[in-house]
C-alpha cells in the first residue's frame, strides 16, 4: 500500500495506528521490514538471528488494543531470552545455546504488541562500546560503513537508524544504550535502576547497574514502552514505585525552567573530541533559548574513582560469568571465548573479595556527589562519548598487545597478568567513551539524545542525567527538544533511498 512508502520516516506509535485505522495489515509491514531487512543488512550486518516464521505465527495472536499493535521489533541477543530460540550472546561458547523460557522483559514486549522478527548482534557478553564478535563479525554504522554503531546494543541501534524497525530491544549496563544511540544519530534511554525487572531469574544484573530498555526513533516511542515494561515482576529484589503521571503523559508536558550544569571535560583526564564539545554547546544554545538556565560545571564526581569501581565490576563479573558457566555446562573450551574476555576474566581471578566489596561501597560516594551536585541542578548534561564513532577495529587489541593476551590464554599462567598493564589499555579504551558509566553506578536515569550532525553527516549523541527516580523529567525535557529539534527525518543515505 502507499502508506508503506513513508515506512522509513513513521516511529512504532504511527505505524500501529495505521494498522489500527485499517489503513494497512500487520502481514504488510513486516513484509516491509523484511525486505528492507534483505536489502540493508547485508552491508551493516545488524541483524544475526532471523525469526521471520516466528514472527508470522505472533501476528494471529495480537491485541488490537497494544499500543504498538504489529509494529516489527528485534530483540538484542543478551539477557533477552526468547522460548525456544538461540541466544549465543556474542561468544561462541554460546553459540548452540536455546532459551528455555521467555524472559519477564520480553514477556512485556509482547503484551506491547511488537513483532518480534529477529536478534541483533553484540559483542561477546555485551562486554565492549563496539560490536565486533568474532562469532558473527562486526556491525558496522549505517552512516559511515567504516564506522562502529557502538555496542553493547549496536546490532540494535544500526537496525533502528537503518530504519529497518523503529524500536529495537537494548540494555545499559556502562552506556550500552547511550552509546549506540550516540553514534547512530537515534534516541536512547536508560531508566533508574529498579525500573524494569530481569525475572524470572535474577533480581538484578552487575550489582544493579544493569537495565533494560529500547532504542528509538522518538521520544514517544520510548516513553510509551517504558510505561509498559516497568514495575515489578514475582520475586523482584527491588524496584522504584511507578510515577504519578505516565511517561507517555510526561513526555509531552513543559518541564518548566531547569537549571542544567553541563562539561565537555574528560572525567578521567583524556582529550573530548572538537565535534563532541561542539554538539554540547550547540546544545546548551538550544536549551537557553527554550528558556533553561544553563551553565558551565566541573563534573561533581572523581572520574578516576568512577573508572576504578567500574573496572572492578567489569572483570569480577566476568569472572563471575564464566565460573557460572563451568557449572552450568561443564569444562570450557578457552578458544571459543575471546582472548580479551578471558583476559578479563583473569584479572577478576586475581581481584580478591574485599577488593571488590570495598569498591561496592565506594558506588556510595558516587552517588551522593551526584545527589549533591542535583540539589542546585537538574540536570547534568555532557557529550554521549568523547569522541566520533570509532572505525571499525580501532577499539580492539592487536599487534603486540593481541600477542600478548594469546600468549595468555595458551598458557593460563596467571602471573603473566600484570593488572598495570591490562589497567592502562582498559583506560585507554575508557579515555575514548567515559561520561556513561557514572549513571550505571548510582543507578541513575540518563539518554542520549541526537542534537549534532558533523559537516561529514556523523552523528554525535548529547547525553542527559537526572536524579534517580526523575525518568519522567528527563522524559519532558527530550519531548520538548524534539519539538524544537525534530530529528526523525535524519536517515543515513543507504536507509533513505529505499
Amino acid at each position: 500500500m502507499s502508506n508503506l512508502s513513508e515506512y522509513k520516516r513513521m516511529d512504532g506509535t504511527a505505524i500501529s495506528e495505521l494498522i489500527r485505522k485499517g489503513e494497512i495489515k500487520p502481514e504488510e509491514v513486516l513484509d516491509e521490514a523484511i525486505n528492507r531487512i534483505e536489502k540493508i543488512n547485508p552491508a551493516i550486518n545488524a541483524m544475526i538471528l532471523p525469526l521471520f516464521d516466528h514472527a508470522k505465527k505472533f501476528i494471529k495472536d495480537l491485541s488490537k488494543d497494544a499500543p504498538f499493535y504489529g509494529v516489527p521489533f528485534l530483540l538484542k541477543d543478551l539477557l533477552a531470552h526468547l522460548k525456544g530460540t538461540n541466544m549465543a550472546s556474542g561468544s561462541r561458547l554460546l553459540k548452540d545455546y536455546v532459551s528455555p523460557y521467555d524472559s519477564e522483559v520480553v514477556s512485556r514486549y509482547k503484551n506491547c504488541g511488537l513483532i518480534i522478527m529477529g536478534k541483533t548482534n553484540v559483542p561477546e557478553f555485551g562486554l565492549m562500546g563496539v560490536t565486533e564478535p568474532d562469532l558473527f563479525g562486526p556491525t558496522r554504522n549505517p552512516w559511515n560503513l567504516e564506522l562502529s554503531p557502538g555496542g553493547s546494543s549496536g546490532g540494535s541501534a544500526a537496525a533502528v537508524a537503518s530504519r529497518i524497525v523503529p524500536i529495537a530491544g537494548a540494555g545499559d549496563g556502562g552506556g550500552s544504550i547511550r552509546i549506540p544511540a550516540s553514534c547512530c544519530g537515534i534516541f536512547g534511554f536508560k531508566p533508574s535502576r529498579g525500573r524494569v525487572p530481569h525475572g524470572p531469574e535474577f533480581g538484578e544484573v552487575w550489582e544493579g547497574a544493569v537495565v533494560e530498555h529500547v532504542l528509538t526513533i522518538s521520544v514517544r516511542d520510548s516513553a510509551k514502552i517504558l510505561d509498559m515494561i516497568s514495575g515489578p515482576d514475582k520475586g523482584a529484589m527491588y524496584w522504584l514505585p511507578r510515577p504519578e503521571e505516565p511517561f507517555s503523559i510526561s513526555f509531552q508536558k513543559d518541564p518548566g525552567q531547569l537549571k542544567i550544569g553541563f562539561s565537555v571535560k574528560s572525567p578521567v583526564g583524556g582529550s573530548v573530541h572538537p565535534e563532541c564539545v561542539n554538539a554540547v554547546k550547540a546544545a546548551a544554545n538550544l536549551l537557553e533559548d527554550l528558556g533553561h538556565i544553563v551553565e558551565e560545571v566541573d563534573l561533581p564526581y572523581d572520574g578516576q574513582l568512577v573508572a576504578d569501581c567500574y573496572f572492578n565490576l567489569y572483570f569480577g563479573q566476568v569472572n563471575g560469568l564464566i565460573k557460572l558457566l563451568k557449572e552450568t555446562i561443564g569444562d570450557i573450551d578457552k578458544y571459543k571465548v575471546e582472548s580479551e574476555t578471558w583476559m578479563f576474566n583473569l584479572l577478576g581471578e586475581k581481584l580478591s573479595s574485599g577488593d571488590y566489596a570495598a569498591s561496592l561501597i565506594k558506588w556510595n560516594i558516587l552517588s551522593r556527589a551526584m545527589a549533591q551536585f542535583h540539589e542546585k541542578y537538574h540536570i547534568l548534561m555532557t557529550p554521549t562519548i568523547a569522541t566520533l564513532p570509532p572505525k571499525i577495529g580501532h577499539s580492539r587489541v592487536k599487534g603486540l598487545e593481541k600477542t600478548f593476551l594469546e600468549l595468555v590464554r595458551k598458557t593460563n599462567f596467571k602471573f603473566l597478568v600484570n593488572p598495570k598493564i591490562v589497567k592502562k589499555i582498559s583506560i585507554k579504551r575508557l579515555a575514548e567513551m567515559p561520561f556513561t558509566q557514572i549513571a550505571n553506578l548510582t543507578g541513575q536515569p540518563a539518554m542520549s539524545v541526537p542534537l549534532y550532525w558533523t559537516r561529514e553527516n556523523i552523528p554525535c549523541g548529547v547525553q542527559f542525567i537526572a536524579l534517580i527516580g526523575e525518568d519522567g523529567l528527563l522524559f519532558k525535557l527530550a519531548g520538548q527538544i524534539e519539538k524544537a529539534s525534530p530529528w526523525k527525518d535524519k536517515i543515513p543515505p543507504l536507509a533513505d533511498k529505499l
